[in-house]
């Protein structure tokens, strides 16, 4: 099956509704919000490619938080597969959170 481009937009707006109910365990923000989602790709067979980043490189949940972001994928979207990449460029800087998530930090 192939999908239309109608479809595959559709796909890639369900994850990233459920990226914004993904939290860093340490700010009180989402990852969509906080700008480590750097990217979400629909092919028409319906995969979806996440490219994603860490506040840091020894960001304590490295291990667990690109896990918690495909499982989740997968399940509240409509998406047939779904592959995380971690990917450290561009480096992620507070410039990247929107600006609801610098209002919440305190940061505006």
């Amino acid at each position: 099956m192939v999908l239309t481009p109608i479809e595959t937009e559709i796909i890639r707006n369900e994850i990233i509704e459920v990226m914004k109910t993904v939290y860093d365990p340490e700010i009180p923000v989402s990852i969509y919000e906080l700008g480590l989602i750097y990217d979400v790709d629909v092919d028409t067979d319906g995969s979806a490619n996440i490219r994603m980043t860490l506040t840091s490189p020894g960001c304590p949940v490295a291990g667990t938080l690109p896990g918690e972001v495909e499982s989740k994928a997968r399940a509240e979207s409509g998406a047939t597969d779904v592959e995380v990449e971690v990917v450290w460029e561009p480096t992620w800087t507070m410039d990247m959170m929107s600006d609801g998530a610098k209002l919440e930090l305190g940061l505006l």
